[in-house]
């Protein structure tokens, strides 16, 4: 690759992709496809991010465009997957239009990411992941989040949830898959848009219902995932919903210390109550006032003054 955290020609990201060859798909969704890309020089691998056409948010100002991608280029926390480079090219391409072959404008948008080889929160949150790592992966998740909170120029990601955050071989989590978030200004905290896009399973109802858009809907999507990861259990919405009110509800109801002592039952007294208080947090994050949640900082700080101790073989381990 040219130098990191470049702008790269479609034709190179094209060719260590194979073609975006089907066998090199790593995830795929109605946004966007993900590749494994292998550099031809070294073999090093990296993650390609092929948007689609429909879902490559490039502002008529394509300043505006690079300058964005260009401030999540220069992130740099364990918890965020390094951005490598870009590529927006615009083509003339014939396509089939009405029974005619027209030319028209077709605007490629690559974003080229870190590769993780263990693959997303995903793909693993319901295996055979014990509570001690459960509770890393919520801190660094959570840290991740703090971090781009609390930039001069924060970032709002806007597409929080299990497939964009990655796991490296020692299972820390990194949050990936910036295609569809938001850079604010000095003093700005929220604002509007009429367009509507990202999973519907994790998003803010004030987001879905109003467009509204600020800190608090990350707050409320990180809330679903630590609901998520705690629980063991899927939010999955009914077809006719468009908010995870009822898994919500589900958890409020079920999971009681008792419960929890049935799920987990290798762990210590204080294992169980750092469970409970996980799910707390969980809970409180997605309040329907957003006024409710509480501020990233906050969490990291209940989050930091927690155990993830449990009992194991009648050895007690505090960590």
């Amino acid at each position: 690759m040219a130098a990191t955290g470049s702008e790269l020609p479609y034709d190179f990201l094209k060719k260590i992709t194979n073609d975006f060859a089907e066998d090199r798909i790593i995830s795929g969704s109605p946004f966007g496809t993900v590749y494994r890309g292998v550099m031809p020089d070294c073999g090093t691998q990296i993650a390609v991010m092929k948007l689609q056409e429909e879902n490559a948010r490039i502002p008529a100002d394509y300043k505006t465009f690079k300058k964005e991608v260009q401030n999540v280029m220069v992130l740099k926390h364990e918890n965020i997957v390094q951005l490598l480079g870009f590529c927006s090219e615009t083509s003339k391409k014939l396509v089939l239009f009405e029974g005619m072959y027209t030319q028209t404008d077709i605007t490629e948008t690559l974003l080229c990411y870190e590769y993780l080889p263990v693959g997303s929160l995903e793909d693993n949150l319901f295996g055979a992941v014990d509570w001690d790592t459960r509770f890393k992966i919520i801190k660094g998740i959570c840290k991740g989040l703090h971090y781009l909170h609390k930039l001069d120029i924060p970032i709002i990601h806007m597409d929080l949830k299990p497939e964009n955050i990655l796991l490296d071989a020692n299972m820390v989590p990194k949050i990936a898959n910036f295609a569809l978030s938001r850079v604010f200004g000095q003093e700005q905290t929220r604002l509007c848009t009429q367009t509507v896009v990202g999973s519907y399973a994790y998003m803010a109802r004030e987001y879905i219902y109003r467009g509204e858009i600020s800190a608090r809907s990350d707050i409320y999507s990180l809330g679903l995932i630590i609901i998520e990861i705690t629980t063991r259990e899927k939010n999955c919405p009914q077809q006719d919903q468009r908010s995870a009110s009822n898994f919500i509800d589900k958890v409020s109801k079920e999971w009681t210390l008792e419960h929890i002592a049935s799920k987990y039952p290798l762990l210590g007294s204080d294992g169980l109550q750092t469970v409970k208080t996980c799910i707390a947090i969980g809970l409180k994050c997605v309040e329907v006032d957003q006024k409710c949640r509480p501020a990233i900082d906050e969490i990291v700080d209940t989050l930091n003054g927690l155990r993830a101790s449990r009992t194991e073989n009648g050895v007690r381990k505090n960590r």
